[in-house]
């Protein structure tokens, strides 16, 4: 086991965000591994999450990003409870990445609650149509796996983070939570891109 000195838990703080006394106990529970405390600072941060989840989020901040010299536009919207966490860097950075995530991913919705039904119905049908002839048993799954995946493709919070694949938009969010203790709310995006609507939701 290693010995938890003040250099490992600064080091674990620098790293993850968290706070000192929680990154001490992290390290102390998983016997001074930085790798198992960081993920142990991650399920903290998920279970935290999940209970802030309800908790209005009345401050935030609208962050912009401008890609490709100027052909690429975006505005995003984030919501969090408190001016005081608004300010802070970690916050700045996560709205930042997110602006930037849209211009690269350009996402259509925040999250599948907002897809049109008709939406969903026709993409349902195209898959149905693609894979006709198939058992009924087999054919559902098939179905429900194609627009799972359409989902993930179109759906900022589903999306794979541009920067790490490993982790979705909304692991982000939740890791961020962990960290700053408030609720965070992605609210919506305006995505532009020169000689093309705009996609905004």
């Amino acid at each position: 086991m290693a010995e938890i000195t003040a250099a490992l838990v600064k080091e674990l703080r620098d790293t993850s965000g968290a706070g000192m006394m929680d990154c001490k106990k992290a390290l102390t529970a998983t016997g001074g591994d930085l790798e198992q405390a960081m993920d142990e600072l991650r399920k903290q941060g998920l279970a935290s999450a999940q209970k802030k989840s309800s908790r209005a989020t009345k401050d935030g901040r609208v962050d912009s990003y401008i890609h490709a010299g100027g052909k690429i536009g975006v505005l995003v919207e984030v919501g969090v409870e408190t001016d005081f966490v608004s300010r802070s860097d970690q916050f700045k950075e996560f709205t930042h990445d997110l602006a930037m995530h849209v211009a690269a991913a350009a996402p259509r919705w925040v999250t599948r609650d907002q897809v049109p039904d008709e939406v969903v119905a026709r993409e349902k049908a195209i898959y149905a149509e693609q894979v006709k002839g198939k058992p009924e048993n087999v054919l559902e799954k098939i179905v429900t796996g194609k627009l799972e995946k359409f989902f993930a493709e179109t759906c900022l919070m589903e999306q794979a983070f541009i920067k790490d694949s490993d982790r979705t938009i909304e692991q982000l969010r939740t890791d961020l939570v962990g960290v700053i203790g408030e609720n965070v709310e992605v609210r919506r995006f305006a995505r532009f891109q020169l000689g093309e609507m705009g996609a905004e939701a």
